[in-house]
């Protein structure tokens, strides 16, 4: 079971603290538990409650309202409102909670309703991307287990792989583009993503996915001769490393352009050699292929 400080309780649900501690004492509508040293902490379902709450109270019912509805009734109302409205803080919530109870049924229904209004490329940037920050808080908090992240991931990873699959193949004439993760790095949605995006545009790619060798690398970039290098790189390399690892590309492989994108290209200061072009967001790359 979870265990969550009311800072975040704010991060998870978007509602102040403040106004938490409020509707607890007007309203009980939930009631915060006591460690051993008083220290004052809220369960899953406090963090499913005020979740669901905080979704109502945004679309305008009033929290007196809020308070009279049973749990059932509440959850009622939620759904009914997901299915009425396109809002993505709505739909990110709903997944959240479906996350908290590891209830693959639900969430897989969330994604597909998602999926049915939106598209595939709107579901992953405006729901599927903020949702996977929110579950960043979960695992910084220590609230979500490794077992529970990987759940959720291949959920994701299942839907992006079909979508690829029912992509049509590229003619042999198109540009070609390679796309990998470093050596020791295992965070594949977003190029998985990546990929999605690169074989609609048109160009034949070559997955190779995690962890790839530098040395094999290079022989597949041998022999397929690609005109586009696309990495992800979120934990692995970092630091003084990571920027070694960008001027070999850089330098091994210079008559190509290498896209490279993930937290660890972002959060760090490097020297970008020319060739070499930081995606700041999935769209960027989107931006890249139309061009």
């Amino acid at each position: 079971m979870g265990k969550y400080s009311i800072k975040e309780l704010e991060q998870l649900s978007g509602i102040k603290a403040h106004t938490i501690r409020i509707w607890e004492k007007r309203h009980q509508l939930i009631e915060p538990e006591r460690t051993a040293t008083n220290i004052r902490y809220y369960s899953d379902q406090d963090l499913k409650k005020i979740i669901n709450i905080s979704v109502l109270s945004n679309h305008g019912l009033k929290i007196s309202k809020i308070a009279s509805l049973s749990p059932a009734e509440l959850s009622n109302q939620v759904a009914a409102l997901a299915e009425s409205k396109n809002a993505a803080d709505l739909y990110i919530d709903q997944l959240v909670v479906a996350m908290v109870d590891l209830d693959e049924e639900a969430f897989e229904k969330q994604i597909s309703s998602i999926n049915m209004k939106l598209g595939l490329e709107r579901t992953i940037t405006e729901i599927i991307y903020p949702f996977l920050d929110k579950i960043g808080v979960l695992w910084q908090t220590g609230n979500i287990s490794p077992a529970q992240e990987h759940f959720i991931s291949n959920l994701i990873r299942q839907k992006l792989i079909v979508a690829i699959d029912g992509l049509p193949f590229s003619s042999k004439s198109a540009h070609r583009a390679i796309l990998f993760l470093p050596e020791n790095e295992l965070h594949e949605l977003s190029l998985l993503f990546q990929h999605y995006l690169v074989k609609k545009a048109g160009l034949k790619t070559y997955y190779l996915g995690q962890s790839v060798p530098y040395e094999d690398l290079r022989k597949v970039i041998d022999r397929h001769q690609p005109h586009f290098l696309i990495a992800s790189i979120t934990t692995h390399p970092q630091g003084h490393v990571l920027q070694e690892y960008v001027h070999q590309l850089a330098s091994d492989f210079s008559t190509l352009r290498i896209l490279l994108s993930g937290a660890a290209v972002r959060k760090s200061v490097l020297t970008i050699p020319s060739n070499v072009h930081v995606l700041e967001s999935a769209l960027s790359l989107k931006d890249i292929l139309d061009k």
